[in-house]
This record gives structure tokens, C-alpha cells and sequence, in this order.
């Protein structure tokens, strides 16, 4: 795998900063309105617009969601995310995470997208515990992970494909053939980022 996004360490974050689908839809459409870093965190706190307990959290969340959009690279792709159609908007986000998090990028294309290349749709249990063995083996930091944050990791990237539409339900155990938006493949490409289109059964 080409590593696109320079020093890039796994880290257990998407525990907290997980896939953030309404948080990422609003503070996309604040910054479609031209709000700054600054003042997208402040109306985020001030109005509590995440319905979060505490302003702590709210700023924290807002501050990954900016750096999520940052990641992406592309203002059209941010612009999307704040006016697209739901299911164009979460595959956005879901490239967002990708790009913002190595352990997503490593689950998508080498479970999800050798899936889809290798035409063997089946999914289940068994294919997220031998990512994290094989990802234990080569890593050392995530080799010192608890077994609890592998569970919420684990459960973590399984709600990312339900909202994406990749599984049914938790339950499932085949994978529902996707569909890149055109506005996420053109992007993709222009930015030499190809590694990630078979994350998104596309191999144009």
C-alpha cells in the first residue's frame, strides 16, 4: 500500500472520532458558508449544534471534523459533503476517514476492496479478526492495544460499512455491491490517490 499522507502511524482514535456522519455534515455546510476554522468552533460550542454534554467535547469533535475535511484535499468534496444526497455525502466522509486514519485506509482496501476484486462478497467475523492478527504481527504500537479497543474498533469500522450501505445490518454476511459518486471518483483520481478507488468496488 502506498502510503499517501506522509508519517503515518495506526492509532485507535476512530473510538472517539468515528464516523461522525451529522457532526461532518454541519460543520461542512458552516464551512460552505464560508466560516472559518475559528469561527466554526465557536458556533459549534456556542449553539451547541452536536447536542453534545460539554463544550470540551463539542470543540474536540469540531477540531477532528476540520481536520477530516482538511484531509480530504478537495473543496468540491467538502462543498459536496454540505449539499450532496445523504448517500453521496457518507461516502465522502468515509473517504475522509480513510484518508485521516491508516487503520481505515488498510481496512478498506485490503479486506473491502480485495472483496470486491477478487469477487467473493462473503463477510463476516472471521475477516475483521484476521486484519487486526495480521495488523498486530507487523505493528507495534497496535500490538499493545487492549482487547477492548479492538472490540470498539472492531465495532467501530462494522458501523462504518451499515451506513455506507456495504452490509445490511451487523448480521449480514455478504457484502452489497456499491457505487462510487462520480464526484468522489473524479476527485480521487485527479489527486492520484487510485489505491482507494477499489475501496469503493471501482476499478476504472
Amino acid at each position: 500500500m502506498a502510503v499517501i499522507k506522509g508519517n503515518w502511524p495506526y492509532t485507535g482514535v476512530i473510538t472517539r472520532e468515528k464516523f461522525l456522519f451529522n457532526e461532518m455534515r454541519i460543520t461542512a455546510q458552516l464551512q460552505f458558508k464560508g466560516l472559518s476554522d475559528d469561527e466554526i468552533i465557536d458556533k459549534v460550542v456556542n449553539d451547541n449544534l452536536y447536542q453534545y454534554p460539554t463544550n470540551r467535547m463539542l470543540r474536540s469533535i469540531a477540531r477532528a471534523c476540520l481536520r477530516r475535511l482538511a484531509s480530504l484535499g478537495d473543496p468540491n468534496l467538502g462543498s459536496a459533503l454540505a449539499t450532496a444526497p445523504v448517500e453521496v455525502a457518507k461516502q465522502i466522509d468515509l473517504y475522509g476517514m480513510m484518508c485521516q486514519y491508516h487503520l481505515v485506509w488498510d481496512f478498506m482496501t485490503t479486506v473491502i476492496g480485495e472483496k470486491y476484486r477478487t469477487n467473493n462478497l462473503s463477510y463476516g467475523r472471521v475477516d475483521i479478526n484476521m486484519f487486526f492478527t495480521a495488523l498486530q504481527e507487523q505493528n507495534e504500537n497496535v500490538a499493545q492495544w487492549s482487547d477492548s479497543t479492538i472490540t470498539r474498533i472492531k465495532s467501530e469500522l462494522n458501523h462504518v460499512l451499515i451506513e455506507n450501505d456495504y452490509l445490511d445490518n451487523i448480521k449480514s454476511t455478504k457484502l452489497n455491491p456499491v457505487m462510487i459518486a462520480p464526484i468522489l471518483e473524479r476527485s480521487i483520481k485527479t489527486h492520484g490517490d487510485r489505491t482507494a478507488l477499489i475501496a469503493f468496488n471501482c476499478f476504472d
